[in-house]
């Protein structure tokens, strides 16, 4: 796997969440960034959509706002994005998006691109119980909120 050197100075820490209100409906991602002192938030959303695919685009979108390589730690409490870049995709790739049952892997396009994301950088993909008072789990979940709210503000729906 390509990407950093291990002994690459920068560690970021990247804390992520998907919502939606009904699944599917509309839906939101969150981001927190923490690299050092600094930090930068990111949200969005998608008006039709699942939580899973919020969840991918939240990592996405984490991984896509790092400008070089890094070492990165993908704090997320969707164990959908935690266990399918640490023991499922693999195969997926073998079986050219194929599940072990044949059928077509769901979410394929955000699979693919958060593959392309994930290659540039050393990750450690870090699992953590959702709304269980973790404070980066927390702010993502509320940033995965605010995008769910500024889609439907967007589109007149309050």
């Amino acid at each position: 796997m390509s990407g950093p050197s291990s002994d690459s100075p920068v560690w970021v820490d990247a804390f992520t969440d998907g919502a939606c209100k009904g699944n599917p409906g509309p839906g939101g991602w969150g981001v927190w960034l923490r690299f050092g002192e600094r930090e930068k938030e990111l949200h969005g959303g998608a008006l039709d959509t699942t939580n899973n695919r919020m969840e991918l685009q939240a990592v996405i979108e984490a991984l896509g706002a790092l400008t070089k390589p890094c070492q990165v730690r993908v704090h997320t409490d969707s164990q959908y994005v935690q266990k399918g870049m640490t023991e499922w995709i693999a195969g997926w790739k073998r079986k050219n998006w194929r599940t072990s049952a044949g059928a077509a892997v769901k979410n394929a396009d955000l699979w693919q691109t958060l593959d392309a994301a994930a290659a540039r950088h050393r990750i450690e993909w870090i699992w953590v119980r959702g709304h269980n008072g973790h404070d980066g789990n927390e702010r993502a979940d509320a940033l995965a909120n605010r995008g769910v709210d500024s889609v439907l503000a967007g589109h007149g729906v309050a």
